[in-house]
């Protein structure tokens, strides 16, 4: 499944839902756990990614931790919450997003929606058992793929792809 890109805005997506268990318990617990997450993702040796993406409607600058794999020139990230999320419609909406993954910068572009019956060869090759057993516990369905390159941050904060 390929997700709406900026040409095709108008285009139907089927919305993925997150599990009950997701919902229930870690749905409320986002509010308390991502301020701390944010700051841990995207540092080395941790195993959660920061997302910096622009809000389809208001314009502004957000970050959003998530659990993300590079492998090779791509990188997955499992959905939570759902194609419905917020970070995961302004990636789409944008086509694109900057990715803090592992102490290093990615530009991502190019997102397009996967699922476990789609890619199971993909998935599995890009994700350990361990998490493999985490994602099908906390009932994720989809993930989003991005083409990802490495970027070197400039001094003023920004970053250009190498």
């Amino acid at each position: 499944m390929t997700a709406e890109s900026p040409a095709d805005h108008g285009a139907a997506l089927a919305p993925v839902a997150p599990a009950a268990i997701v919902r229930a318990v870690v749905r409320p617990l986002t509010k308390i756990l991502n301020p701390l997450m944010v700051r841990l993702a995207g540092r080395r040796f941790v195993p959660m990614a920061q997302i910096h993406h622009v809000g389809r409607r208001s314009g502004n600058a957000y970050v959003t931790p998530v659990s993300a794999h590079l492998h090779g020139d791509m990188l997955l990230i499992g959905l939570t919450f759902g194609n419905q999320s917020d970070w995961s419609r302004n990636v789409r909406a944008a086509g694109r997003c900057t990715v803090r993954l592992g102490g290093h910068a990615y530009r991502a572009t190019s997102p397009e929606l996967v699922t476990w019956a789609e890619d199971k060869a993909l998935i599995a090759s890009a994700f350990n058992p361990v998490l493999r057993a985490g994602f099908r516990m906390l009932g994720i369905r989809q993930f989003m793929s991005l083409q990802a390159r490495p970027t070197v941050a400039c001094a003023d904060d920004h970053a250009r792809t190498i």
